[in-house]
Parts: structure tokens; C-alpha cells; sequence
């Protein structure tokens, strides 16, 4: 079955409390992104660690539980950091970083992950398929550069159809945003 690419660039979600002590302001969206009810925000931060800087990151909304930075290992070795792949949410040995705009900055513990390869789904969508919720997946990708990777099922109720992938492994295979690949069922 084809399946639509959407590559996913460095960015951060943040708590109301986070977004509140950076911003004071109401948080305003500047473009829809894939799934339902998300989208990117008009706001940017800098993440920063001991030995590494990287500017102007999309903070995405709306606000979350939990702080989360997602970045590529490109990105990783900017900052010289070595975050774990992981879930969204699954922050387990995710590493620390400061969040700052020009006024503030903040420290994030345990936060910076990077994002594994995901199918996002709404449940009709996963029972019409025959996936369930967390299931390993292979993706084909077909082209000059071609292969197979592995992704992980994600159900929610605001879930679309669409495969997110970081930029790194975008680059690796030659896909852009809209590429269609395979998922084998």
C-alpha cells in the first residue's frame, strides 16, 4: 500500500508553563501540519547545550504535557549530544537542553530525543488496514536510493493517514515532502 511522506524538521513542543515564562503571549499558529487539531506556531527558540548552539527551531502547538525536542543526529552532532531514538513521549534517557529566545532561556531536563520513524493513523483508518497500535511496520522506499526501514504504528483519535520521518533519513533515501512509499502489510 502507498503511503505519503511528511519529513519532520527539528522542533520543539513545549508545556503551557514553558511557553509561558519564553513568550508571555498566546500562542498563534502559523501553518496547519498533517495531523488534525496540530499545527506550527509564528514562534522560534534556540537550543543550546554546553558545547553547541543551533537557532531559530519551530515551536509547535498546541501545548503539550510534557516538553519534548525533537531533533535528526545531524542535529546531535551540533549540539554534541547523543539522544536516544524514541516514541513521542518516551523521554527514558532523552538528553537535557536549554531552550532561550532573546529574554529568556530555559533549561529542559530529560527532553531531546530523536523521533522514530512513525505511520500515524486514526483508528478507522488502522481496523481498515488490519494495524494495531505500536505495531513495527517496514516501509519500502523505492527510487535512485532505495530501502527499507523500519516504522512503528501510532493510533489516535486526530490521526491522518501519513508517514513522519526526520530529515536525516529523508536525505539518506532522496524523499521529499509528499514522496509516496510502500508499507508492506
Amino acid at each position: 500500500m502507498k503511503i505519503k511522506v511528511s519529513i519532520s524538521n527539528r522542533h520543539v513542543h513545549l508545556t503551557k508553563e514553558v511557553y509561558d515564562q519564553l513568550f508571555a503571549k498566546e500562542m498563534t499558529k502559523d501553518f496547519d501540519i498533517s495531523q488534525n487539531n496540530e499545527y506550527a506556531s509564528t514562534d522560534f527558540v534556540t537550543l543550546k547545550t554546553k558545547d553547541g548552539i543551533i537557532p531559530h527551531v519551530r515551536v509547535m502547538g498546541p501545548c503539550r504535557e510534557y516538553n519534548q525536542i525533537e531533533i535528526s543526529k545531524s542535529d546531535a552532532y551540533a549540539l554534541k549530544i547523543n539522544p536516544p531514538v524514541r516514541k513521542s513521549g518516551d523521554l527514558k534517557d532523552a538528553e537535557s537542553v536549554i531552550v532561550c529566545n532573546q529574554e529568556k532561556e530555559i533549561l529542559l531536563k530529560n527532553c531531546c530525543i530523536l523521533a522514530q520513524a512513525h505511520l500515524h493513523l486514526n483508528p478507522k483508518e488502522a481496523s481498515e488496514l488490519g494495524l494495531v497500535d505500536n505495531q513495527i511496520i517496514d516501509v519500502v522506499i523505492n527510487g535512485i536510493r532505495s530501502g527499507v526501514i523500519k516504522a512503528f504504528v501510532k493510533i489516535k483519535e486526530n490521526g491522518r493517514k501519513d508517514l513522519h520521518i526526520d530529515r536525516d533519513e529523508a536525505n539518506a533515501f532522496l524523499l521529499n515532502n509528499n514522496d509516496e512509499v510502500e508499507i508492506i502489510l
